[in-house]
């Protein structure tokens, strides 16, 4: 409920409170200059990010994301300048700015970003932001589990973004978004399309709380209020609508998108809506109308349809107006009251007259009644379910109407009872919010009324030019409150009717729904830490197994791995077919020699159970391939190889002689899965070298060094002025790690102690 904290006083939040308010309200007024520009002609800017990996940073302002910006820097300023009075006075206030800047900062780059690859990096940046902003209060253990929810439902979907991205980027030549549209048939008709649509839409459902995913946006109501308000009316969960509105002229107008979108938008719609008359807490009676109006935005795009898209725009704007406005009320009964139970709340209106004011535009914009905006918007979804056909048009109306219907009972709940009827009693004596926390609700309340008695002012700047950024070139878009006697409007007084009939009786069925859910056996959030659960057992159980403490167990499953992995994609790429082969006749006799060698040191190491034997072996392998760099010119690397394995092996003895005595693992002779291993390692590594060999040699880097050696590095020994002089910094690593090395071992060497005789008899 309401925030409990030492306060530090603080006027407008100080100085972080004054940039967080300034920053918005500048960006707000310059998108707003651009606004007559950009709806007749799109902005495209950029300048090379990654020139070697052909990657731009790039803007593109169209009508899609001007009215992002519009929101995310409008909705902004109100937000902040809320904050600064609701908030103002926490500690750890000058963080939160820092948070929400970031976030905010972080959606525009999303939504401005022509790059698919900034896109992500911008989609990532507001993962990290939520996150941070759901934990703000960290020491309440609810706001710790429903910030990491969000971090790994929306973290998990934006990594199979990428995945979707670079597929996407590889199939049509480029990152940038404005080239990619241009070939949208070409992707469509694809064989990869199916595999970057799913993709695609796991990162837009999992960000935009979509069922089966939608489980964490209600638990993010732990946030404080300004940031609920902020990510569900203007931000984060809109970026999954962002981009699914952005990718409709590349992976629309197929049957799987048209279906995929419209079921589970419209399932969605429907579920979150009667969940929101389940709510006693008001807040959470709006987290899961933020749901309804997702699912609902997510059908309309999968329609596809000029109205569809048109009413999806609409719909968009409608919604941020009246769910900001909601939130910062509910912040303030919240403030005011000490209590968010809408069984508790009513009578506010007497206490707390321009907050009820707010909340009734706000609410009876969300249940769609004249002449607010929300109307408006309802009419055109309605217009949208009649142009489709078939069973898309009755799915989609059916969809529309009983969340619509279950929206005017949530509005009833949220802003008629609380400030209607008798005063109730609340922990705090009701009164009005400061002038700070109530600008931004009625300015909001207000323009969802101006919008509604003007909707042709919305449809020509905004929705408009929105529309056909996501639909294509169209007849200008002209909206209107009163359209006459038609379908549509006969459909929104049947929803007027259920609505109201639900509302009176929402009690009962609240009571229901309350039996149903406790009978249910899904409940998706508990199946969220099951699958936790799980994964933290399938952890301990694979760290027991691999991560046991064993160097031997630590080595095994290494180079297993690389046998399975590598060898295993080379057999079904039938790399090795490639391979050369070599006959007996072309192996000299005393490489045959230096080869018995290698393999019975090898043997030796894979046999005794001897640690000295054993390095003793592995000394014979070295200076073994020490020969085989001499038979083939190469000394300087032979001296190397031999000085290594000679002082490995001298290093090792003496530090294995100062060691305490380690009893034996296994009494077998002879270790079959060792052998199977270092065996198996051999002969990928000796196909590897084969196929090498059989591929057709590049000379290109052989020239460079053999032309650049002696002008550039005045050396003539080419591996010597490539180790020393092109790879100097290479080299130097190598060192420094070498001498750290060294340097522990001396320590570690030198902290051991020699036994006295009284020492050993204890």
């Amino acid at each position: 409920m309401a925030e409990d904290y030492t306060k530090v006083p603080r006027f407008m939040g100080g100085p972080a409170g004054w940039i967080s308010i300034v920053f918005p309200a500048v960006l707000f007024v310059y998108f707003m200059g651009l606004l007559p520009e950009v709806a007749e002609v799109p902005i495209l800017r950029g300048m090379d990010w990654v020139p070697s990996l052909g990657i731009r940073l790039s803007v593109l302002l169209d009508g899609l994301s001007m009215t992002f910006a519009l929101l995310i820097t409008g909705i902004g300023t109100a937000v902040t300048l809320y904050s600064s009075r609701y908030l103002g006075d926490h500690p750890h206030y000058p963080r939160f700015v820092c948070y929400l800047l970031a976030f905010m900062v972080g959606m525009l780059g999303l939504v401005l970003s022509d790059n698919l690859l900034s896109i992500f990096v911008f989609w990532e940046v507001t993962t990290i932001s939520s996150y941070l902003l759901i934990g703000f209060n960290a020491d309440k253990a609810v706001s710790r589990r429903s910030a990491l929810q969000a971090l790994l439902v929306t973290g998990a979907g934006g990594l199979t973004l990428l995945a979707g991205i670079i597929v996407l980027g590889n199939v049509a030549g480029t990152y940038e978004v404005s080239g990619i549209v241009a070939q949208g048939d070409l992707i469509r008709n694809h064989p990869m399309y199916l595999a970057i649509l799913l993709m695609f839409l796991a990162g837009a459902f999992t960000k935009s709380a979509q069922v089966p995913f939608h489980f964490w946006l209600p638990n993010a109501m732990a946030a404080p209020t300004p940031v609920s308000a902020y990510l569900h009316s203007a931000t984060m969960v809109k970026a999954g609508i962002f981009l699914m509105a952005r990718m409709n002229p590349v992976l629309g107008d197929t049957p799987v998108w048209f279906w995929v979108l419209t079921i589970f938008g419209g399932v969605t719609a429907v579920f979150a809506s009667v969940m929101a008359i389940r709510q006693t807490d008001i807040k959470q009676v709006l987290a899961y109308t933020t749901l309804m109006a997702l699912g609902t935005l997510t059908m309309l795009i999968g329609a596809g349809t000029h109205y569809a898209i048109s009413a999806a725009m609409l719909f968009l704007v409608v919604h941020s107006l009246y769910k900001a406005a909601l939130f910062l009320m509910i912040g303030i009964v919240d403030h005011s009251t000490g209590t968010r139970d809408a069984n508790t709340l009513s009578g506010l209106g007497r206490a707390m007259p321009l907050t009820a004011i707010a909340a009734a535009l706000a609410a009876l914009s969300m249940a769609g009644i004249p002449p607010l905006v929300g109307f408006v918007g309802k009419e055109y979804m309605y217009k949208a379910g009649l142009g489709l056909e078939g069973g898309a048009m009755y799915w989609v109306i059916a969809m529309t109407f009983a969340a619509s219907a279950l929206m005017f009972v949530a509005g009833g709940i949220v802003a008629w009872k609380p400030f209607t009827g008798k005063m109730g009693q609340t922990p705090h004596k009701a009164h009005e919010g400061p002038w700070q926390m109530l600008a931004g609700p009625l300015v909001l309340g207000a323009l969802s009324l101006t919008f509604g008695l003007l909707p042709d002012l919305l449809g020509e700047y905004i929705v408009g030019p929105a529309a056909r950024a996501v639909y294509g070139p169209h007849e200008d878009l002209h909206l209107h409150l009163w359209g006459g006697f038609n379908a549509a409007l006969y459909l929104s007084l049947a929803t007027f009717a259920a609505g109201w009939l639900l509302y009176l009786c929402h009690q009962k069925l609240r009571g229901f729904l309350a039996r149903f859910e406790a009978s249910n056996p899904v409940d998706f959030d508990a199946g969220w830490d099951r699958l936790l659960d799980g994964f933290k057992a399938f952890a301990a159980w694979q760290t027991a197994l691999i991560q046991n403490g064993s160097l031997q167990r630590y080595m095994a499953v290494i180079f297993a791995t690389f046998i399975v992995l590598v060898g295993g994609t080379y057999l079904f790429k039938g790399a090795f077919d490639g391979a050369i082969g070599l006959s007996a006749a072309e192996v000299h006799p005393v490489q045959w020699t230096v080869l018995a060698l290698i393999i019975v040191g090898a043997i030796l190491v894979t046999w005794t159970h001897s640690r000295m034997t054993a390095v003793a072996g592995m000394g014979v392998v070295g200076i073994g391939v020490s020969l085989i760099f001499i038979t083939f010119s190469a000394p300087d690397v032979a001296i190397t190889q031999l000085l290594v394995e000679v002082l490995v092996v001298v290093l090792v003895s003496l530090v294995m002689l100062r060691l305490p005595y380690l009893p034996r693992r296994s009494t077998k002779t002879f270790r079959a899965g060792h052998a199977v291993i270092a065996g198996g390692v051999g002969a990928v590594i000796t196909f590897l070298m084969l196929s090498v060999l059989g591929s057709d040699f590049d000379p290109r880097l052989t020239e460079f060094f053999e032309k650049s050696s002696y002008p550039d590095a005045h050396g003539r020994n080419i591996v010597n002025v490539i180790l020393v002089d092109f790879r100097a910094l290479d080299t130097f690593g190598e060192i420094t790690v070498v001498t750290m090395a060294a340097i522990a071992a001396y320590a570690l060497l030198r902290g051991i102690k020699k036994s006295t005789p009284d020492e050993k008899e204890t």
